[in-house]
C-alpha cells in the first residue's frame, strides 16, 4: 500500500482484510465498519464445494473510509467494503468479506463493482494454476528476461484457451465443435477413446467431455462439468495425436 501511494497509485488495488487493525487507541477496523449504515444488498449463488451444497447468499454492504496509522510516517487512506451474509443456514457461520481498496466508494454501484472484482478471484487463481501447474512456467530455465517474457506470453495464451474452453462448454454446450476445434482435433478425441467417429460435426460439449475423459475425468453424475485440469491434460494428449498424424502424412512413402 505504501509503495502504491509513493508511485501515485499507478493501478487500483483490492485485497481481502485478514486483521482487525487498530485505527486509534480505542477504535478497531471491524467495530468501525459495523457501526456504518447499510449501503446496499447483494445476492448470488455460492458454488458447491466438497461436503457443502450450493446455496443462495444475501449480503449487506457497509462501507468505511479510514486511515491506517503508520508509525513515523503519514497514514494510508483506504476504503473498507464489508459484505456480510444475512440469515446464514442453521449451523453455518455467516459469509463475510472485508475488502480493502485505494478506491473511494460513494455509491452502491461502486461498492458492488469491488465485490464483483473479488468474486473473480477463483478465475484468477485458476488461470495461474494452469500457468504454474499445467504450463510449468516456474520451471523455465531460460537465460534472459526476453526469452522468459516470450515463453510467458505463449503460456498465457494456452492458459486463456483452456479456461475459455471450459467456460464456453458450460455456457454454450450445443455449439458445433468445428467452431473451436480443428477436424483433426475433435476426430482424435473420439479415436483415442476407441469411439466411433460421427459423420456429422459433434457438439462442443461432447468433444470437451472426450478431452476431459482423456485427462482423467470420470463423468459421474456427481462430478458436474469437467474442470480445467482434466481439459488441459486431455488437450495435451489430443495435440500429441494430431502431431503424430501430421508427421505420418509427411513421412508417407519415405519408409
Amino acid at each position: 500500500m505504501q509503495r502504491s501511494k509513493a508511485l501515485n497509485t499507478p493501478a487500483d488495488w483490492l485485497v481481502r482484510a485478514r486483521h482487525n487493525r487498530k485505527l486509534s487507541a480505542d477504535e478497531t477496523l471491524w467495530d468501525s465498519v459495523d457501526k456504518q449504515e447499510v449501503m446496499s444488498r447483494v445476492s448470488f449463488i455460492k458454488p458447491r464445494k466438497k461436503g457443502e451444497k450450493s446455496r443462495q447468499v444475501q449480503q449487506e454492504i457497509k462501507v468505511l473510509r479510514c486511515t491506517f496509522p503508520v508509525k513515523g510516517k503519514e497514514g494510508i487512506e483506504v476504503t473498507l467494503v464489508q459484505a456480510k451474509e444475512i440469515n446464514p443456514p442453521k449451523g453455518k457461520s455467516p459469509l463475510i468479506w472485508r475488502l480493502l481498496s485505494n478506491r473511494r466508494v460513494e455509491s452502491e454501484d461502486q461498492a458492488c463493482e469491488l465485490i464483483d472484482w473479488y468474486r473473480c478471484r477463483w478465475e484468477i487463481e485458476m488461470f495461474f494454476d494452469i500457468l504454474k501447474v499445467g504450463c510449468k512456467v516456474e520451471k523455465l530455465q531460460l537465460s534472459s528476461k526476453e526469452r522468459i517474457e516470450k515463453a510467458l506470453v505463449m503460456a498465457m495464451v494456452i492458459a486463456w484457451r483452456v479456461m475459455y474452453l471450459m467456460r464456453l462448454g458450460r455456457i454454450c454446450p450445443d455449439l458445433p465443435a468445428e467452431l473451436i476445434f480443428d477436424p483433426l482435433e475433435w476426430k482424435s478425441s473420439y479415436g483415442l477413446l476407441d469411439k466411433k467417429i460421427p459423420k456429422k460435426v459433434p457438439t462442443l460439449n461432447a468433444v470437451l467431455r472426450n478431452l476431459a475423459t482423456l485427462g482423467g475425468f470420470l463423468g459421474r453424475k456427481s462430478d458436474g462439468d469437467p474442470g480445467a485440469k482434466s481439459i488441459w491434460i486431455g488437450f495435451q494428449r489430443i495435440q500429441d495425436c494430431v502431431y503424430g498424424i501430421q508427421m505420418a502424412r509427411k513421412l508417407k512413402g519415405v519408409f
